[in-house]
């Protein structure tokens, strides 16, 4: 039996484009594979932003789900847990 867990996490917003839509513009191919081994490691199975009604604004994190300190938004992150 499969379980599921959800956390909220500090998701880079230049990584937004790519962990939603698989839209890769912009991004090296280091920060593409850097993601994908991300993803695969911890399980990942869904990366949800915050709906169009929460007040969500990005914000500066120096402590990034993924990458060096940078521009974040708080995403809810769901893992299988097996």
């Amino acid at each position: 039996m499969t379980t599921m867990e959800t956390s909220i996490e500090k998701i880079p917003t230049y990584l937004m484009g790519y962990l939603i839509n698989g839209d890769a513009t912009g991004l090296t191919e280091q920060d593409v594979n850097e993601v994908d081994n991300l993803l695969r490691e911890q399980s990942v199975e869904l990366v949800c932003p915050p709906s169009a009604d929460e007040d969500c604004q990005p914000y500066f994190s120096s402590v990034p789900w993924i990458g060096l300190p940078t521009e974040v938004v708080d995403c809810t992150v769901v893992y299988r847990i097996t």
